[in-house]
């Protein structure tokens, strides 16, 4: 028989994406809707993708 493998976490698939080099990236949130009360660099820095911490990266990237 062969190696029991891990299933992959769904919730956790559909927020992050792997990079290349091994990183995980995901969007921040709250930019979607309401944000007539936030200033501009709010809104412009929530388009932007954030890179997770190495720590959770490396506790994370067998799920995804």
């Amino acid at each position: 028989m062969g190696k029991c493998k891990q299933k992959t976490h769904k919730a956790s698939s559909k927020v992050l994406k792997s990079r290349k080099n091994g990183e995980l990236v995901y969007k921040r949130s709250n930019g979607n809707h309401q944000t007539s009360g936030d200033s501009g660099k709010q809104i412009r820095q929530r388009r932007k993708q954030r890179v997770l911490s190495k720590g959770d990266t490396k506790r994370l990237k067998d799920f995804v």
